[in-house]
């Protein structure tokens, strides 16, 4: 069953407009633009790959309504387990689904120690779902069970932790009118059982507060010994730069500096290092190696009669040999960035805090910084996922996109689908959470505080 029956309400506003040809044109394209572009196509299986897009020629004219087919290409997808190759459901579907509320009830879900744990609730619903409960059960399965069948499999990721940390985040999304019965596990162990149905909710108050503070592009505070606090949330907005240079005058004074980059999935790599340029001792920085695939039909075509003992002391014979097996790339030259500023720099012991979140150009930054005596990493795995993606549209009002380009350490070492892991590990535990602390920021602190003594 590829998703929980909706109610009658949701059912009759999802689409269901595309046409056989169209779906089997929108699986197609999908198909098509992997086999020519995707950069890690060396990494699938290819037989797997062909035969099931065979399958699915017929599944998807079988779906009965546009999400059932969006559903499909989204599991087809995810074979490809890359975090920069997605399909995107049509907004009018989009904007159908919910997560978290539940009428009377709403409930945010976090992963804490590979649990699904209740980290939020409304404020009325405080002491009858404390937080820290885990949901333990989803409709008569486990809750481990319920995410491998209905939950995972329709999850583009390039690492197993962030496969897990978006289906707990996932867990209850649906249709206005679905309905879940749970069985809820409090902290103090007592278990009881809960049914909760999709519908809208007039309670906006949360439990803790914390938890729906306002988003902030960019964050500045001062803690105890002259520790500056810098909060990096996005480098998608070129607007952080000139908020960075508003505060550097104040930024000299620091004896310690704390870049928080937990809530960071990325943007432009060149608007996070116009910051990192006044942080670090160094005018030339050494940032991520690029390659992609290249695709010259001839060299495929003469390839099919090369073989690799063909190869060896012979150039040509290797670019058609390689070309024929897809795995022909181009290696973008290759130079270190020169940072020129005028203004003084700020090299002073830095913790750089990373998490699961922390993904794609924020990654690069880190790579960037990799070289830094003053710097150290610290907290979680990051992503695992960066690259530059092809966007295109699909029938219907969606889209997709595939990854073209590999990205690297200097010196070759890989990150994508491993992530790139802190100096000192920091989680976050359950007792945190329930407790309402960062474990990684007093972390921080304590390290910076030993440092500057």
């Amino acid at each position: 069953m590829l998703f929980l029956f909706a109610g009658l309400v949701a059912l009759a506003q999802i689409p269901n407009n595309l046409t056989s040809a169209d779906k089997v044109y929108g699986l197609s394209k999908f198909w098509q633009e992997v086999n020519y572009n995707f950069v890690y196509i060396n990494r699938v299986n290819r037989a797997k790959w062909d035969s099931t897009y065979r399958q699915l020629i017929t599944t998807v004219q079988q779906t009965k309504n546009d999400y059932e087919y969006y559903r499909e290409l989204q599991k087809f997808c995810a074979l490809l387990k890359d975090g920069h190759t997605n399909i995107f459901l049509p907004p009018a579907i989009d904007t159908l689904l919910m997560r978290t509320v539940f009428g009377p009830y709403r409930l945010f879900m976090w992963n804490i120690d590979e649990k699904a744990i209740i980290a939020c609730v409304n404020l009325s619903k405080k002491d009858e779902i404390p937080v820290g409960s885990e949901i333990i059960e989803v409709n008569g399965l486990s809750t481990k069970e319920y995410i491998n069948k209905q939950i995972a499999p329709y999850i583009s990721s390039s690492t197993d932790y962030i496969l897990e940390d978006a289906s707990i985040y996932l867990l209850l999304q649906g249709f206005k009118g679905d309905t879940y019965r749970l069985k809820i596990k409090k902290p103090n162990d007592e278990i009881f059982s809960l049914n909760v149905t999709h519908a809208r909710s007039s309670e906006t108050e949360v439990y803790p507060p914390a938890f729906n503070k306002e988003w902030k592009l960019f964050d500045f505070k001062w803690y105890d010994h002259q520790i500056a606090y810098l909060a990096l949330n996005s480098f998608e907005d070129p607007k952080i730069d000139t908020l960075f240079i508003n505060v550097l005058p104040e930024l000299y004074k620091a004896k310690g500096l704390i870049i928080d980059l937990r809530n960071n999935g990325g943007g432009s790599t060149d608007i996070g290092t116009n910051i990192l340029k006044y942080l670090t001792r160094d005018s030339l920085l050494y940032g991520p190696k690029q390659a992609s695939r290249l695709h010259i039909p001839a060299y495929k075509a003469w390839g099919q009669y090369v073989k690799a003992t063909d190869t060896i002391n012979n150039a040509e014979n290797k670019k058609k040999y390689l070309s024929f097996h897809d795995i022909y790339f181009y290696n973008f030259d290759y130079a270190p960035d020169t940072m020129r500023i005028k203004a003084g720099r700020i090299v002073v012991p830095t913790v750089i805090l990373t998490s699961n979140n922390t993904g794609s150009a924020a990654e690069d930054f880190l790579i960037y910084a990799d070289n830094q005596k003053h710097m150290i990493k610290m907290g979680e795995k990051t992503y695992g996922s960066t690259g530059q993606p092809l966007s295109f549209d699909l029938p219907g009002g969606g889209s997709a996109r595939v990854c073209t380009k590999k990205d690297t350490y200097p010196d070759g070492r890989e990150f994508v689908g491993f992530g790139i892991k802190p100096d000192i590990e920091v989680k976050q535990t359950l007792n945190d959470f329930i407790q309402n602390k960062d474990r990684g920021l007093d972390r921080a602190i304590e390290y910076l505080n030993g440092k500057m003594k």
